[in-house]
């Protein structure tokens, strides 16, 4: 599986070659350096409006993407224990496959999260922990869709995916301007949500190390360390932010 990719999604766009995500990831990080020092001189851009209209779309895609993942498990008796990959050309098969793409592509327009907070000079929120989740996500997912579009990975798509309808709800209020602030006392519970997802996904990944399943180990070993990172980052953050900052 590692040798061979997936024939299906080969051709897709941005499949094929690493050399574009890598292309896209290193225009990522220079955006990151160098749009701070661009905007040093410049006034913070408000964007409301742009703001407003993507993170609804966002809001709109995940929402899609959860239909997906959780429609075509189902119809195609999915087992969230072990599942390997459907390699074949059957209708569930493709259209697990395409979910799979367009999650890993959602995470190419993610990249924007970031350029909209430099846009709007809130270099505060542009974290270790932000950069490394949006950079990473682009090569795991493209590794993703390009070896094992389907089997576990879905349980990865669907959990975020979900997680994410509430993530860009919360911005698209946030985004309506310092009136919806006593709307938004629900931050907190969104963090928890996130680091739920994680440990459900490491309890997933870590199942499938320790029983015979035909899904790559290689990958769910991968998932399972990824998610660690993401854990301690997260445990950090929510510590950083609701415990010591109260105090």
């Amino acid at each position: 599986v590692f040798c061979f990719s997936d024939p299906r999604t080969d051709p897709w766009p941005l499949v094929h070659s690493p050399l574009p995500v890598t292309l896209l990831f290193a225009s990522y990080l220079f955006i990151v350096a160098l749009g701070p020092v661009y905007m040093h001189q410049r006034k913070p851009l408000k964007l409301q409006g742009l703001l407003i209209a993507y993170n609804l779309a966002m809001m709109t895609l995940s929402s899609y993407m959860f239909y997906e993942f959780l429609v075509t498990s189902i119809l195609d008796d999915y087992s969230y224990l072990c599942q390997p990959v459907d390699y074949s050309q059957s209708e569930l098969g493709m259209r697990m496959a395409r979910v799979c793409w367009w999650f890993f592509f959602s995470k190419v327009i993610e990249l924007l999260d970031t350029v909209f907070f430099i846009l709007r000079k809130k270099q505060e929120q542009v974290t270790f922990l932000h950069v490394y989740h949006h950079g990473t996500m682009l090569f795991n997912w493209w590794s993703g869709v390009k070896y094992v579009p389907g089997g576990q990975a879905f349980f990865i798509g669907m959990l975020n995916s979900f997680v994410h309808i509430f993530m860009y709800g919360y911005y698209a209020l946030a985004s309506l301007g310092p009136q919806m602030h006593r709307y938004l006392w629900w931050k907190r519970y969104l963090t928890i949500m996130q680091l739920c997802q994680f440990v459900a996904i490491a309890a997933h990944s870590s199942y499938n190390l320790f029983t015979e399943c035909p899904f790559p180990d290689g990958f769910n070993t991968a998932v399972f360390l990824y998610i660690l990172s993401l854990i301690a980052l997260f445990l950090h953050f929510y510590y950083r932010t609701y415990i010591r900052g109260k105090q």
